[in-house]
């Protein structure tokens, strides 16, 4: 089997897609979830560097993140046929930022076994039974003359699962070690991952990441995203609403579980009704709210882990990365290029790692993770023409 794989993440918070080339050497032959041994006092370090990894990323095009944003709402009209457009504009996205990336280091087709694609969430309900990534995995495949892995998170929601998060089989190949950590991913909603050598890899949505941060400045100040958190960090915290959205009923389920902005969105945040509060005091609360969330979640599930890592686009927001080191004192709490991979390519190269397991016919999802009734091969597979 091929050494390199293709990764693309395109997440919650519709920044654009994620592209990772990993050259992925024995990571796959090991059982999904087993723990890397360490081998000496960097051994993270030692765990990353089996692999090389090259990446890039693109933003959408504004009419495509804008239809991609509106069919995650209900109601709207004509959306099959709307979805489908959507699903063949992000497989061209995809394509455009891939192939360049693939010339650029000089990688033939036949060097690159595949690509392990996410697709855009535009649904996420285990609870009735689906999950909807829209992208077009074959027009993808026949864009850039390679195979297409797509469609992960079905076969675990089949299977009983929530079909999120999957990328904790991924974090314990990778970051496992004799030392308990957890793993943060803060995408557009937040996740962990548990390793503990003396226990089973588990993991959970924990709550929103940047969401509803993104939301907020979005609908306040016309903006996709608050830089660095610099409009959060001039706000001050509102104790009452704080009191409030840490009342949703999601934190206090019981794992496995899994959100999407069916759960956490500007719809749900405006209906707690805002008026008359500084719009910069709400957008500190919410950073709060995820600082709070994610060092809540971690003191209930794993109370004696010191160490926490932490990737995704909410690693690169210096407010809330502050608030999560005040929200978890006792923890040292770094991004994981302390260690050698750069946050930004976490999730895509976990799913170049999902693509490779499927191909090798060996399971992606950690039924202790998703509560499927157990392990699944994941994916759907889609030929290079």
């Amino acid at each position: 089997m091929a050494r390199w794989f293709a990764g693309l993440m395109s997440g919650t918070s519709l920044d654009g897609v994620d592209a990772v080339l990993v050259e992925l050497e024995d990571l796959c032959d090991e059982p999904a979830g087993a723990p890397r041994p360490e081998i000496g006092p960097h051994a993270a370090e030692e765990s990353v560097a089996v692999f090389a990894l090259h990446h890039a990323h693109a933003p959408f095009p504004p009419e495509l993140r804008a239809e991609l944003l509106a069919l995650q709402q209900a109601g709207g009209t004509d959306e099959l046929a709307r979805s489908a457009l959507a699903a063949a504009g992000l497989a061209r996205h995809c394509a455009e930022v891939l192939n360049p990336l693939l010339a650029a280091n000089g990688l033939t087709l036949p060097e690159v076994g595949a690509i392990g694609a996410h697709g855009q969430t535009v649904r996420h309900r285990p609870d009735a039974g689906y999950t909807i990534q829209l992208l077009d995995g074959a027009l993808l495949a026949e864009l850039t003359g390679l195979p297409v892995v797509c469609d992960f998170r079905s076969a675990d929601v089949a299977a009983g699962g929530q079909g999120a998060p999957l990328v904790p089989a991924f974090h314990a190949a990778v970051l496992g070690t004799t030392v308990p950590r957890v793993v943060l991913n803060l995408g557009g909603m937040a996740n962990l991952t548990l390793l503990d050598p003396q226990r089973p890899v588990t993991g959970f949505d924990c709550g929103p990441g940047n969401v509803l941060l993104d939301a907020w400045v979005g609908h306040c100040r016309k903006q996709a995203f608050d830089a660095d958190g610099a409009w959060a960090a001039s706000g001050r915290v509102l104790p009452e609403l704080l009191d409030r959205l840490l009342a949703h009923p999601f934190l206090a389920r019981t794992p496995p579980k899994s959100c999407g902005r069916e759960a956490f969105d500007l719809h749900w945040l405006l209906d707690l009704a805002l008026e008359g509060l500084e719009a910069v005091d709400v957008q500190a609360t919410l950073a709060e709210f995820t600082a709070r969330s994610v060092a809540d979640a971690i003191s209930k599930h794993a109370p004696e882990t010191r160490a926490v890592l932490v990737c995704g686009g909410g690693a690169r927001n210096a407010d809330l990365f502050a608030r999560l080191r005040a929200a978890m004192p006792g923890r040292t709490v770094d991004v994981t290029s302390a260690i050698g991979l750069d946050p930004m390519h976490v999730e895509a190269a976990a799913f170049a790692w999902l693509a490779r397991q499927g191909l090798a016919g060996l399971p992606g999802n950690l039924p202790a993770v998703t509560g499927a009734r157990g392990p699944r091969v994941l994916g759907a597979l889609y030929p290079a023409p």
